[in-house]
Formats: C-alpha cells, structure tokens, sequence
C-alpha cells in the first residue's frame, strides 16, 4: 500500500517557516504515513479532528504544531494547512482555513 503525502503551496509556505526540529518531525510523520498508510498510523503521530480533516502532531524543542490534511483518491493526503499550536484546544480559526482550502482544491 503506498500512499504519497502533499502539500498545497500555502501549507508548503507554512511549514517552512517552521523551527528545523517541526520539520524534521513532519517529515517523519509523512514517511510513517507513506509507508504503512494512514489507517496504520495512530497516536501520537496523527489524530481525527473533524469529517475529513486529520492532523498530524509534530513536537519539538521549539514548540508544537500541526499539519491538518485530508485522504483523496489515488491514495493521496493533501496538507491543507500548517500551524503552531499555543492553546490545548486546536483554533476554530485553523480548522476555518483548512476547510477553506479544501473547497478550493479540484474534485477528487
């Protein structure tokens, strides 16, 4: 099962903008997800937020953050968006733009 993990250029902007060791966490993540899917991969690494948005958890020396993406056809998880997260509770704010970009993108 191979599956490939994208970003859209808002999301791509986002995460490099981020602290080196986030990077390096989403990348892990990512390859966790490519390899075995994301129906094999669980906590601490992903986590369901809402339909189908899901997020994967990155945790470094510099903070927390998020990537907040979504299952396509062919196999794919588009990352909508990209975040530092400061409260317990992830932002309606961050779950408001990652649903807009959804819409935006083209139909599975």
């Amino acid at each position: 099962m191979v599956w490939t993990v994208t970003l859209i250029p808002e999301a791509e902007a986002e995460l490099l903008s981020m602290p080196a060791d986030i990077r390096a966490r989403f990348l892990r993540i990512a390859d966790l997800l490519e390899s075995f899917g994301p129906n094999n991969v669980g906590m601490p690494h992903v986590r369901h937020l809402d339909g189908r948005l899901w997020e994967m958890r990155m945790k470094g020396r510099d903070g927390i953050a998020r990537a907040v993406y979504v299952a396509r056809t062919g196999k794919q998880l588009v990352v909508l968006h990209v975040f530092v997260k400061k409260t317990q509770k992830t932002p309606r704010r961050a779950l408001t733009t990652a649903r807009a970009r959804l819409e935006r993108l083209p139909d599975d």
